[in-house]
């Protein structure tokens, strides 16, 4: 399946851990979901046992563009969700979106508020420095 957009009253909505509004797109406002990327993101949820901060999903193309998005970001799909690291382990919390079919990590830790890009494309990538070992 491909890239969907919900609508309030016609579109099932399966994910109890997060809502149609946060996946919204932070520019139009359009809710692009795709749904195989989103059971990833609900089994990881079940996984972590707490609540992740999703930051940015969805983005239409102008919006992508405005905040410097990659030309072909897996964003513009709904493939990919930035999520906020505040009261997760990121080594464990990347061990577990691995787990679940996540193949593909940003690392933001010196952002103001840090953050892990994760989504399961199919040639794996990673950029961005660690982070920093809690220890």
């Amino acid at each position: 399946m491909d890239l969907e957009f919900y609508v309030e009253g016609e579109t099932y909505w399966p994910w109890p851990n997060f809502t149609p509004h946060e996946m919204r797109c932070k520019g139009s406002g359009k809710i692009g979901f795709h749904r195989p990327s989103m059971d990833k993101l609900q089994a990881l949820r079940d996984l972590v046992g707490k609540p992740m901060h999703i930051t940015s999903a969805y983005r239409s193309p102008p919006h992508n563009k405005s905040v410097g998005g990659a030309d072909r970001s897996e964003h513009l799909k709904a493939r990919a969700y930035d999520v906020r690291m505040a009261g997760h382990d990121p080594v464990e919390f990347e061990r577990l979106a691995r787990k679940v079919g996540f193949t593909s990590f940003g690392y933001y830790p010196y952002s103001r508020n840090p953050f892990m890009h994760i989504d399961p494309r199919e040639r794996p990538a990673t950029w961005g420095p660690k982070f920093p070992s809690p220890n």
